[in-house]
């Protein structure tokens, strides 16, 4: 017989509950675009249609390996998500503004 995950979860030592939290969020931080649409529960059909475009056009747009900042920025924000670009150095983070300059 099925058992619900907390009854699996709530026998798991905090750490190994731990390491699965861990996991999870590694796991969504690396997500392609398509992935990430379907775990905000979007069809592709219904992100055309908030986007104006085909349902072709999505197919399209999540297999691109190169693409102007402004159709991403506009694809997440269709899920009601936000854009940001962020440069990695050894010593901090520095949050990039140029998407606040870029025209809609």
């Amino acid at each position: 017989m099925a058992r619900k995950f907390e009854e699996l979860r709530a026998k798991m030592s905090p750490e190994r509950r731990a390491r699965n939290e861990a996991h999870a969020k590694a796991e969504l931080a690396n997500m392609p675009l398509h992935q990430l649409r379907q775990a905000r529960e979007m069809t592709q059909t219904r992100l055309a249609e908030v986007l104006s475009v085909d349902q072709g056009r999505i197919s399209k747009l999540e297999k691109r390996t190169d693409m102007y900042l402004s159709t991403l920025r506009s694809y997440i924000e269709a899920m009601g998500g936000a854009l940001e670009i962020r440069a990695v150095f050894p010593d901090g983070d520095v949050k990039i503004d140029l998407l606040n300059k870029l025209s809609t």
